[in-house]
């Protein structure tokens, strides 16, 4: 799909690009050089109880939900299952293959879960293997293993292949790979294409992501890098997530839309805003990370402080006019983590209790 940009914005872009790249990548380095002070080799191996302390922030919140059978292999398969009262999201299976994260975003929730250390460690490969072997031969219903919960799926390339080849021994279930890094860690994708794999990128507008993701591929490049797996067959999705109302934010996402669909269309596409739970803006702080990011909070939820109930529907309702004037349908936009009430509201179809954007509902 073609998208004219002005004579003027073409050449400004063409003229600075390479000047922003350098910055671009000059900070990022910085910023990865800061967060791995202390910190262990990234594919250090360790046994799966590492794991099992583990403990999402938000857990703490919600009511305790009764299941039959909600982890395997030590908890390196873990159903997502205490989703508090008001927010409309379900279950979902967590592949736990690694935990940490070396892009170190200023908002990560993962501040929370990891108690401030954000170090990164791998699970033995071998455990995780047969955690998977032990799900697939339990789980009846098709799933969704969601593989970038605790960690960016593609911080060890490495390692995610050979899980990936796990997954293409059978044919119900499906890993999903999220991820904030560019070309260069897709290649085990693209030369090898898989049929059980989905993934995806998160892709936040230009401006944000050099406040807040200052270690992260810059969006064009994980634009360019979900071109690549889409080019190569892959369920390919996009995570606009967390979106901040910063100043003229409608041109900052409308142009980040707009640079997404000239490279390729997305099969779904996930909205989300802000939530700041106490204890990622708690190990934030301690960081000493900016935390500018916090000062759009106006009200709170079952899942932390949110924008305002009117900022997030314009916010949402905006997105959902841009995509339409694209000709890509409202059915294939989920929202991440967000209240009934501002599923209702916007007419968007969902399903109580249900992840939409991780179940089996979200297989196509």
């Amino acid at each position: 799909m073609e998208i004219k940009y002005t004579e003027e914005k073409a050449k400004n872009e063409g003229k600075y690009k390479r000047a922003a790249y350098k910055a671009w990548r000059k900070i990022r380095e910085e910023k990865r050089s800061k967060a791995a002070k202390g910190n262990r080799q990234l594919a250090e191996f360790v046994i799966p109880e590492k794991v099992t302390s583990l403990i999402h922030p938000e857990i703490t919140l919600a009511k305790k939900v009764q299941t039959a059978t909600t982890s395997f292999g030590k908890n390196i398969i873990s159903l997502f299952h205490k989703t508090p009262a008001d927010i409309a999201c379900g279950p979902f299976w967590e592949l736990r293959w690694a935990f940490g994260c070396p892009l170190d975003c200023n908002y990560c929730y993962l501040r929370g879960t990891m108690r401030g250390n954000m170090r990164q460690s791998i699970i033995k490969l071998d455990y995780v293997h047969n955690a998977l072997e032990e799900a697939f031969q339990q789980i009846k219903e098709p799933a969704i293993f969601n593989a970038g919960e605790l960690s960016d799926s593609l911080m060890n390339p490495n390692v995610m292949a050979q899980i990936a080849d796990k997954f293409e021994t059978q044919n119900k279930h499906k890993l999903a790979l999220l991820s904030k890094f560019g070309p260069k860690n897709v290649q085990f994708l693209t030369e090898k294409p898989r049929k059980q794999v989905i993934c995806a990128w998160s892709i936040n507008a230009i401006e944000v992501a050099r406040r807040w993701e200052k270690a992260a591929a810059h969006p064009e490049k994980r634009i360019e890098a979900a071109k690549l797996v889409s080019e190569a067959g892959y369920d390919t999705r996009i995570r606009i997530d967390p979106m901040f109302p910063i100043e003229n934010w409608k041109s900052h996402y409308e142009d980040i839309v707009y640079r997404i669909f000239e490279a390729f269309e997305p099969r779904r596409i996930i909205l989300g805003t802000p939530r700041g739970l106490w204890k990622t803006i708690k190990y934030a702080e301690k960081a000493g990370v900016d935390m500018s990011w916090t000062d759009y909070f106006k009200e709170d939820s079952g899942w932390g402080k949110k924008l305002s109930f009117g900022k997030r529907l314009e916010m949402y309702q905006f997105m959902f006019d841009k995509l339409n004037s694209l000709g890509y349908k409202k059915e294939r936009i989920s929202l991440c983590k967000e209240t009934r009430s501002v599923w209702k509201s916007l007419a968007l179809p969902y399903t109580p209790i249900t992840c939409n954007c991780y179940s089996s509902k979200a297989f196509n």
